[in-house]
């Protein structure tokens, strides 16, 4: 199989697409099922036995929650 290369891409989204991707993915993690997202031209298939994790940052005046995801590709 063809190695994916590496990637580390950021993307904003208005507060009402990042709440539509947020519920489609809790319904997928709720039921069980793979998640699917498309991310700056890349199509992402997150499988149901994915690991979530939730991370605060604070440095300075500075917050930063990151929702997190992973799993180990096949």
């Amino acid at each position: 199989m063809k190695r994916k290369p590496d990637r580390d891409i950021e993307k904003g989204y208005t507060p009402s697409r990042f709440a539509a991707k947020l519920r489609r993915l809790a319904d997928a993690v709720e039921n069980g099922k793979r998640f699917d997202i498309s991310i700056s031209g890349e199509r992402i298939h997150v499988p149901s036995g994915a690991a979530f994790t939730i991370e605060h940052e604070r440095e300075g005046k500075e917050e930063e929650i990151e929702f997190q995801i992973t799993w180990t590709r096949k």
